[in-house]
């Protein structure tokens, strides 16, 4: 096993839990997000400060465009934290969390337009199978009266996400530590600017919160991320792609378990194809370096085998 692949999982089953301890900060969703963001990123630059203290030894000082494109990234990430968590306290942890897991599907989809790369019949069956997915979780949660103000919030998410990788693409210099604190300072910034923005104000915190609003900054992001950024830059692809469907998973499970959500068959059945079809998506990527017994199966044939028989 990878030195640092146990310090990805603990970081993925985190990130898992932000709906679970989200539930239990009862304020706007805006000054969850702001309380996130501003203890995430003090923690880790006080890290980052601590373990580099000459700063021009930074890849950022060498690469001060990049440090525009992560706070591009962190800007789109902290904006889709003040949507997901409204929308977690609309439509449930479970729905919101699937939803927001179709951003990935929506970043293949545009990628022939955003990245110019090309679109394989294999991976446009993934999309289809989260699409349904998605449609099915969508009937059930309307059926059942859930807010569709709430799945409107929720599927905003995925635009979100997919302008936190394009701007992370542009990105090839900075990492591990340096890349998550830069994007927490751009998540900070981006709520700030939201809640001034919508002139929401800052609701009196009571006692009982603060525990968890602790957890949720200190644990929630500037561990998980500390931990997810210095992991991902040492593992194989592989490894991160498949690994990652644990987050969403563990967060659909244990919104089950602890908060008690409902989970019906169609729900159920509409998991197993947005966590499957994405799986697909990135299994059958080329650039993917998949297991031998794996790849013989997703490896499209040679143009000799596809010939027919004489």
């Amino acid at each position: 096993m990878h030195k640092s692949l146990p310090k990805y999982l603990f970081g993925l089953t985190l990130s898992g839990t932000n709906g679970i301890v989200a539930s239990l900060i009862s304020l706007p969703s805006n000054q969850i997000a702001l309380f996130r963001a501003l203890i995430g990123a003090v923690t880790l630059a006080i890290v980052l400060l601590v373990t580099h203290p000459h700063l021009s030894q930074l890849e950022v000082s060498r690469h001060r465009r990049e440090a525009l494109f992560l706070l591009g990234s962190g800007a789109a990430m902290g904006a889709g934290w003040v949507l997901l968590f409204q929308a977690y306290q609309l439509v449930g942890v479970g729905v919101s969390t699937l939803v927001y897991y179709c951003g990935p599907i929506l970043v293949m989809a545009l990628s022939p337009f955003l990245f110019r790369s090309k679109l394989s019949a294999r991976k446009v069956l993934g999309f289809a199978v989260v699409a349904a997915g998605a449609f099915l979780i969508g009937a059930q949660s309307l059926s059942a009266g859930v807010s569709l103000a709430g799945l409107g919030l929720a599927a905003l998410t995925m635009v979100t996400y997919t302008l936190t990788v394009v701007f992370s693409k542009q990105v090839h210099h900075v990492h591990g530590l340096e890349n998550a604190s830069i994007q927490l300072m751009g998540s900070l910034a981006a709520v700030v600017a939201l809640s001034a923005l919508f002139a929401q104000p800052m609701a009196a915190v009571p006692a009982i919160a603060w525990p968890a609003i602790l957890l949720i900054g200190f644990v929630n992001t500037a561990v998980e991320l500390y931990c997810y950024f210095t992991a991902i830059d040492e593992l194989p692809v592989q490894t991160v792609a498949v690994c990652g469907y644990l987050e969403p998973l563990s967060a659909v499970v244990l919104s089950a378990l602890i908060l008690h959500e409902a989970f019906g068959p169609l729900r159920v059945l509409g998991t197993a194809c947005i966590l499957g079809g994405a799986l697909w998506c990135e299994l059958s990527d080329s650039s993917v370096e998949l297991p031998q017994w794996l790849g013989a199966q997703l490896r499209p044939r040679s143009r000799s085998a596809q010939q027919p028989a004489k």
